[in-house]
């Protein structure tokens, strides 16, 4: 008989779990680091050569691969990126001439503070879509739901935001430009946190918070729109799914209405599998940040990195890749340990 702790918990067990979490994830960023270390070699770049330009002389394109440790065997080198990259050193952008790690940190607080606000919104209307079409299947609210999920899906994200700027920001005047404040607010706010709204409430200046939310909104409901197209279809699918088995056809024959039974067996049953589609969504939402911020000139990590590319930035482009990576990494993660624990909970 295996032993239990006190409270009759299996704390080995416990234990054995945080562990394999602990293991997958460390092994999934290693292949990250692996994979971009792998870019840096098979790149037509030459870190070398982009580092002391084209009229560098031999002796000092010579000396810039001692010092990035190019003449190294390439097990050797994958050690040194690996030791760099687990201290957050990633080299020196070109283009700012700044550690790169200090413009990842200047700009990705904006990147995750447009995704949040974005899944935030696409959270509440995909939910309410996906289940109210449930509800009802085959009636015009679900064929409007599958119509809103299939423009979602086919409507280019750049194409939206430069629509949705002609006509609420050049014709109706309705919202703010371009980027996260006016040229009026810009030099008075201190990037404390960065992220805007929290920096601008922290201002005092109330016009600022009012003038950053404003600039929030447009972008928001750009990414919004793109996430909620997935929440909504998989949400109606999940619930279809349920509504076929035993134990909601039993509740609708002892005379549970169909929206109770949404709403009180199933929706807590498949609590795990909507935690999983909102993270999936969020994690579609920091990569998908790239085109809406080149739109709306946010001063987001996804702009950052296509600033990078077109300015052919090896340093920025791998730490970027990295950061974000990681990110996703770490999220899909907490989400299947969470989703561990939910349905661990439903079974007892």
């Amino acid at each position: 008989m295996r032993s239990r702790w006190p409270g009759g918990r299996r704390q080995p067990g416990r234990a054995r779990r945080g562990l394999g979490w602990v293991l997958s994830c460390g092994l999934t960023l290693f292949g990250l680091v692996l994979a971009t270390f792998a870019m840096t070699r098979l790149s037509p770049v030459d870190p070398a050569l982009q580092m002391v330009g084209d009229h560098a002389s031999a002796s000092t394109y010579a000396a810039a691969r001692l010092e990035l440790g190019l003449d190294r065997p390439l097990p050797v080198q994958f050690l040194i990126y690996l030791r760099n990259a687990v201290s957050g050193d990633f080299g020196t952008a070109i283009s700012t001439g700044q550690p790169v790690i200090r413009d990842i940190l200047r700009t990705f607080p904006a990147t995750l503070e447009l995704a949040t606000a974005a899944i935030m919104l696409a959270a509440g209307l995909g939910l309410a879509l996906g289940i109210l079409a449930a509800l009802k299947p085959g009636s015009a609210l679900d064929v409007l739901a599958r119509l809103v999920s299939l423009i979602g899906y086919s409507t280019p994200i750049f194409w939206l935001g430069l629509l949705m700027l002609l006509l609420f920001y050049a014709t109706l005047q309705w919202a703010p430009g371009p980027g996260r404040l006016d040229v009026a607010y810009a030099y008075t706010v201190d990037q404390v946190t960065g992220f805007g709204l929290v920096d601008a409430w922290l201002s005092g200046d109330r016009a600022a918070f009012a003038n950053a939310a404003g600039h929030l909104v447009l972008p928001a409901l750009v990414l919004a729109f793109y996430g909620m197209a997935g929440i909504a279809r998989l949400t109606r699918a999940a619930i279809l799914v349920e509504l076929g088995q035993d134990y909601t056809m039993t509740a609708r024959a002892k005379g549970a209405s169909r929206v109770r039974v949404v709403f009180v067996h199933i929706l807590p049953n498949i609590a795990g599998t909507l935690l999983t589609i909102l993270a999936l969504a969020y994690a579609s939402l920091l990569e998908g940040a790239i085109f809406t911020e080149t739109v709306f000139a946010w001063p987001g990590i996804g702009r950052y990195l296509t600033t990078a590319m077109f300015s052919g930035d090896m340093p920025a482009i791998l730490g970027a890749t990295l950061i974000v990576g990681a990110a996703i990494v770490l999220l899909n993660s907490a989400t299947d340990l969470a989703v561990g624990r939910i349905e661990r909970d439903r079974r007892r």
